[in-house]
């Protein structure tokens, strides 16, 4: 038999039905199912990092620069981070809630900028209290290793704009400053010296305001007190003046008449002193009759006795008796008496004569006068009219200007107590702008002159003003542990699968048997079970004993690494048994499925959409994620649920096993020659 004899025998053999050439087919599939699936995952795991969901706390409360400007640089980092959309940033209210997010498993870690980030980047401005803003990460390899070097390549990026953009406005600043603050110093004492020239000034120039306040602040007391008389005087001139106006227009009224009045007062006095001067006449006839008659009887008497005397009936001395007697009698007689009468009133007629005359020429310029004075009277009633309502609003006006005046004189107080309040600290200006002109002067001459340590500390903070703090939860010690979980679970998965091309699933004389099928089942997967426990174990012991590995919880992980092999035998025992020897390329295909999609190298969110719904699904990346934690010591608490899982598992390649005991009890041709011998 040829060689190619050979080779077409077997060709034919293995293509004599529908199934082998699937099967081979299926074979030839397996390079592209491996390259194509592996680098279809893996294809841009760095453009999908942004469905991962990240914490981002930010706490910083903002600073105020040299110059004044508000800087807000932790918020500006967040905005830029979540613009970036490098990651699924979920803004987290404290960091405490972000670090049990981490170590829980909700996020792949946290971003917490602090409280203090923007002050400490403001910092470089003092000598003494320079200081890095830090960017504190928490990052947890349970979660993923590969995951802590992306995070800190991205911490890298951020630190590095961060300290660019901020180191250069400090360092621009810090010598900016340093090359004015001695001419602004110099600058700065020639002004304290003027300050205090002027506040010198000033504080001459209160004393003399305080000296004038005082006097117009009494000034202003006198003045609303003068203005209080003169209001009251104004309201007494108000209610004269009304008096005034009414008496001179009752006067007005009464003297209508006056004019007419008095020319026929004139007229009659004027009639007096004509009758008076005729009666003055009349009297002065009278007493010249009687006089006349008094000398002529006394003429007679004398006649008579000189004729007697002649006739020397009497004597002389006789003769002179009896005009003596005549002479008294004459005196005393009731003629006499009248005649004295007569001229008393003779007298008294010429006086009333000369005052009835006196009295017409008097009423006769009275009547001329009275016109006038009747005038005079009707304007005077105006003008007392005009004087009433010039007295009213006088005293209205004299009312405002008194509350303006009580205004005054209250202000002027004010005035005077801030005059004496302005004094006195013009005195202390004065004195205090003499000390700063002395103080300034001193430190012209001493710009700061930092020590060793500071100028470290400094030129560190100025260099480097950004520092990362990374904080990891759970840490791998080496690369090789990063990748442990991940070679672990794969390695148990392919070292089972190889029991399925030495080991049958169910065993021919088992079927023939009239035994349960679950037992028949169980009894398939046992073998599976026993020698991938002991393959676990192994596994477990040269790692960590050869290797180093040092798991956090090495019992807990060897039991683990079991649970493990307890589910993945039981499906792929199931699995075989069930479609036998295509059964294999379904585990083969499982096997690349969960390579790509458990989060082994770049954490699975990172994969294409359709790959997370095989992550959800199959168990390795359960086991992955299991191992990570009991490696590192990180959170157990998501342990438990995982076996519990893994049993579920179990229970499913179980039942998938008891299924295929039940279909092969029934036996074909395909039973006694298959086509592709298992």
């Amino acid at each position: 038999m040829t060689v190619l004899r050979l080779a077409r025998s077997e060709l034919k053999r293995m293509t004599g039905g529908l199934l082998p050439k699937l099967t081979i087919l299926a074979l030839i599939m397996v390079p592209l199912l491996y390259g194509a699936v592996y680098l279809y995952a893996n294809w841009n795991p760095y453009g999908n990092l942004n469905q991962i969901e990240a914490a981002l706390v930010v706490e910083d409360t903002g600073a105020t620069s040299s110059d004044g400007t508000e800087l807000q640089a932790g918020k500006k980092v967040a905005d830029g981070l979540v613009e970036g959309n490098v990651f699924n940033w979920q803004a987290v209210p404290s960091a405490a809630e972000a670090d049990a997010g981490v170590s829980s498993g909700k996020y792949a870690f946290a971003l917490k900028i602090p409280a203090e980030f923007s002050t400490n980047l403001v910092s470089p401005g003092s000598f003494d209290s320079a200081s890095q803003a830090m960017l504190n990460v928490t990052t947890n390899d349970a979660n993923n290793y590969l995951l802590s070097t992306i995070v800190d390549k991205l911490t890298t990026a951020v630190h590095t704009t961060v300290a660019k953009e901020v180191g250069e406005e400090t360092a621009n600043q810090l010598l900016t400053g340093f090359g004015t603050i001695h001419a602004q110093m110099l600058k700065a004492a020639d002004g304290a010296g003027q300050l205090t020239d002027g506040v010198a000034t000033l504080r001459d120039g209160t004393v003399t305001l305080h000296t004038g306040t005082s006097e117009l602040s009494a000034g202003a007391g006198e003045l609303y007190n003068g203005q209080l008389k003169l209001r009251d005087g104004a309201n007494q001139l108000t209610d004269g003046a009304g008096q005034l106006s009414s008496g001179l227009s009752v006067l007005k009224d009464s003297t209508a008449t006056l004019p007419t009045d008095t020319r026929t007062l004139a007229n009659g006095a004027a009639q007096v002193a004509a009758g008076n001067a005729q009666l003055n006449t009349k009297v002065q006839d009278v007493v010249t009759q009687l006089d006349a008659a008094d000398q002529g009887l006394r003429t007679r008497v004398i006649e008579s006795n000189a004729r007697l005397v002649a006739s020397e009936v009497i004597t002389q001395v006789q003769a002179d008796k009896i005009l003596a007697d005549f002479d008294t009698v004459a005196a005393s007689s009731p003629v006499a008496a009248a005649k004295t009468r007569i001229q008393t009133d003779a007298t008294q007629i010429q006086q009333l004569a000369d005052g009835s005359e006196a009295v017409s020429v008097g009423a006769a310029q009275l009547a001329t006068a009275t016109p006038a004075l009747k005038e005079a009277i009707v304007q005077a009633s105006g003008g007392a009219d005009q004087l009433h309502t010039g007295a009213a609003t006088l005293a209205t006006g004299e009312q405002t200007a008194l509350d303006g005046t009580g205004r005054l004189a209250e202000g002027a107080q004010t005035l005077d107590a801030g005059a004496g309040q302005l004094e006195a600290g013009a005195g202390t200006a004065a004195d205090g702008s003499r000390t700063l002109a002395d103080e300034i002067a001193k430190g012209a001459g001493q710009v700061p002159n930092p020590d060793d340590s500071q100028k470290s500390s400094l030129s560190e903070v100025i260099a480097d003003p950004v520092a990362v703090s990374n904080v990891s939860q759970a840490k791998a010690d080496s690369y090789g542990a990063g990748l442990a979980p991940f070679f672990l679970t794969l390695a148990l998965w392919i070292g089972i699968f190889m029991l399925v091309q030495a080991m049958r699933p169910i065993t021919q004389r088992a079927l023939a048997s009239n035994a349960p099928a679950w037992k028949i089942a169980v009894g398939g997967w046992l073998p599976f079970l026993a020698v991938s426990v002991v393959q676990a174990s192994l596994l477990t012991l040269v790692v960590n004993l050869a290797l180093g590995l040092n798991p956090a919880h090495p019992v807990l992980m060897w039991l683990f690494m079991l649970a493990a092999a307890m589910a993945f035998s039981a499906i792929i025992q199931g699995i075989v048994a069930l479609l036998g020897s295509p059964g294999k390329l379904v585990v083969l295909i499982l096997l690349v499925l969960q390579l790509v999609s458990s989060g082994g190298t770049f954490p699975w969110q990172t994969t294409p959409q359709p790959l997370h719904v095989v992550h959800e699904i199959l168990p390795m990346g359960y086991v992955v994620t299991g191992m990570r934690h009991l490696i590192y010591g990180a959170d157990l608490s998501g342990i438990v649920p995982t076996v519990l899982g893994l049993l579920g598992y179990t229970l499913l390649g179980a039942a998938m096993s008891t299924f295929a005991v039940r279909k092969h009890k029934y036996w074909t041709l395909k039973t006694l020659k298959p086509e592709i011998a298992v």
